[in-house]
């Protein structure tokens, strides 16, 4: 077998430039929208915890507050990810329904950190000011990732 046959066997397809535009712009929108409610999860658990969060986790480099951020971050991801893939094929519909998961799973987020204020011993939300890496902030942590993950997989 020569080249020129192998070549001639390789089916190379076409490229349809309207479809990889339409999925270029698809992924800038689900983009925007997935910034967006980490946006919005970021102002809302800098609201419930004291101090400035984005000066503890950016300039102070405080570990408890970076683990919370990083939890409340990859607990919303798994929200939208997980909105994106289950929405319905069309585009518009499928944008809502990440927007609109991605703020019930703020919520719920929140919800989970008010009901763990309440009920379990000291002060939570106020370990992110502490310099010191402690296991209550593992705790909270790995609870924040929980509920996005049951949150996730209730998306319906």
């Amino acid at each position: 077998m020569t080249i020129t046959r192998l070549a001639a066997d390789v089916e190379i397809g076409t490229v349809d430039p309207t479809l990889l535009v339409g999925g270029v712009l698809a992924t800038l929108a689900y983009f925007v929208v997935g910034i967006g409610v980490l946006a919005a999860g970021f102002a809302v658990l800098d609201a419930l915890t004291p101090g400035n969060l984005r000066h503890q986790v950016y300039v102070d480099r405080n570990p408890n507050a970076a683990l919370l951020l990083g939890a409340n971050h990859l607990a919303l991801a798994v929200i939208v990810v997980t909105a994106i893939l289950t929405s319905s094929d069309g585009f518009a519909q499928g944008l809502v329904d990440s927007a609109v998961y991605g703020l019930v799973g703020i919520a719920l987020q929140a919800a989970a950190l008010v009901i763990m204020n309440r009920v379990l011993p000291g002060r939570l939300v106020a370990l992110v000011t502490e310099p010191r890496m402690c296991g209550a902030a593992w705790a909270v942590a790995v609870t924040l990732v929980s509920v996005g993950l049951v949150n996730a997989a209730a998306l319906s």
